[in-house]
């Protein structure tokens, strides 16, 4: 089974948002557009600073990070409960493959060890043992196309149903 999640675009009520987050939206291009990706990720040009201030925006990047992670986590988690995989069946051998495409979950390690580290605690350590989160490159376009390959390969078992 394939499921390609395109978060950057996906919007609910249910989704916690503080008025940093409308701030953020309103100053962007695209405002209301890839709204999630703008809770994950920004970047923001800062020169000229000192040590004390550098210090301040890494502690506050692993804030932001921290709660885009657990935010990630958790649709994961949805993810998982859906399709069955949130539970670990007696006697059954599972193995459950993530894998994330970005800059965030690929060069900064506190958001890649956040996420990893409360999707363990939120499925326990029995079920947390069978899911592997890995980081895939070009994520967009092999999202896309493994489903396209995935049809193609059973299309001729449909047809003879």
């Amino acid at each position: 089974m394939v499921i390609n999640m395109e978060w950057g675009n996906f919007w609910s009520s249910h989704l916690p948002v503080t008025k940093y987050d409308h701030a953020l939206n309103q100053d962007s291009i695209n405002a209301d557009l890839i709204v999630v990706e703008k809770k994950l990720k920004d970047i923001f040009g800062i020169s000229g600073t000192s040590l004390e201030t550098r210090r301040l925006v890494v502690k506050l990047c692993n804030i932001v990070a921290t709660r885009g992670a657990r935010l990630s986590a958790a649709g994961i988690l949805g993810i998982l409960k859906k399709i069955g995989k949130d539970t670990v069946k007696e006697g059954e051998k599972q193995r459950t493959v993530i894998a994330i495409d970005g800059g965030l979950f690929e060069h900064y390690t506190e958001f890649r060890s956040c996420l990893k580290s409360t999707l363990s605690e939120l499925l326990g350590d029995e079920v947390a043992h069978t899911v592997v989160i890995e980081h895939a490159n070009d994520g967009s376009r092999i999202g896309a196309a493994l489903p396209a390959a995935s049809h193609s390969q059973y299309s001729h078992v449909e047809e003879s149903l």
